[in-house]
């Protein structure tokens, strides 16, 4: 009977978020393992008593960035993490997109401003851009500019890089208002489920506004043209991870993974951002799902 503990945030005297996370864990238990859901900075967990630790739903980690590296690596070196704590640390700073991009991976235009780099000259005067930080989750601190929004835009960045964070600069894709954004989930390897959802980030909400991470959310069946840019962007994962050779909870395969895109001026996909760290699995969405999920949960924490 293997002893699974899946990762998720303190709520604190809120109910939680994760819809899925009691359907898991009750999943889990009914197949046979003893499962049961920890919050990651939980001081009294013994992760080294788990045949695997599944980080599901630390939805806080951004705002404790530092913290949550230190226990990725601590788990890491206990027991069997999934993903690999060399992933999730890789993962949790969007600088990676810049490593996807010179890898080939068809990306939306990115460039970095990071504390204390100066004046934040250059900002797009030609089109609309969203400004957002590299360590983040739920659109936190998101926002969309039109060029004549230029000083509104000066100051959510004094505000980010005052509190210590990288600014990320990206254009704006006016697709997502039309064809919405995919999200393709991966599991073991292939291909589980995929989805569509709204734009998140309406003109003129401020960034430090709450917003809605997934609206509009619906069932999606992928394009080739978007398996084809998921599959690339995960290939390019430092480490492996090529959809159909991951190894479950291996040390250099994937367990899950979540490819968000959206469409470029061409029409064509380009990567938005690659979740690898605690992305939603929108089972509610997609119950049949569920089923492969466990399986594939089970065989990572016997380390088939």
């Amino acid at each position: 009977m293997p002893r699974i503990a899946l990762a998720t945030y303190d709520p604190g005297t809120e109910p939680g978020k994760d819809a899925d996370l009691p359907v898991l864990v009750r999943a889990l238990r009914e197949a046979g393992a003893e499962a049961e859901a920890r919050h990651w900075d939980d001081p009294g967990a013994d992760w080294g008593g788990y045949d695997l630790v599944l980080i599901r739903s630390t939805w806080d980690y951004s705002w404790r960035a530092a913290e949550f590296g230190a226990w990725v690596d601590r788990v890491g070196a206990v027991t069997r993490l999934a993903n690999p704590a060399a992933v999730v640390r890789w993962n949790t700073d969007k600088r990676y997109l810049g490593e996807l991009a010179a890898a080939g991976v068809p990306t939306v235009p990115t460039r970095y401003l990071a504390p204390g780099a100066g004046d934040p000259v250059g900002l797009p005067a030609g089109h609309e851009y969203v400004i957002k930080p590299t360590s983040g989750a739920g659109a936190r601190f998101a926002a969309r500019y039109t060029p004549a929004e230029h000083e509104t835009a000066v100051r959510q960045l004094a505000r980010m890089h005052a509190e210590g964070f990288t600014a990320m600069v990206q254009s704006y894709m006016p697709g997502i208002d039309v064809t919405g954004e995919r999200a393709l989930q991966y599991f073991g390897g292939r291909l589980l489920h995929a989805s569509r959802k709204g734009a998140v980030l309406a003109p003129g909400t401020p960034y430090d506004a709450d917003k809605t991470a997934h609206p509009d959310l619906e069932p999606w069946q992928p394009t080739d043209a978007e398996l084809a840019v998921a599959e690339q962007a995960l290939a390019a994962v430092p480490g492996g991870a090529v959809p159909g050779g991951a190894v479950p909870g291996g040390s250099a395969g994937l367990l899950y993974a979540r490819v968000d895109l959206v469409d470029g001026e061409d029409g064509e996909p380009r990567l938005m951002e690659l979740e690898l760290v605690e992305p939603n699995l929108f089972l509610f969405l997609h119950p049949a799902s569920l089923p492969r999920v466990t399986a594939e949960i089970l065989a990572a924490a016997s380390g088939v």
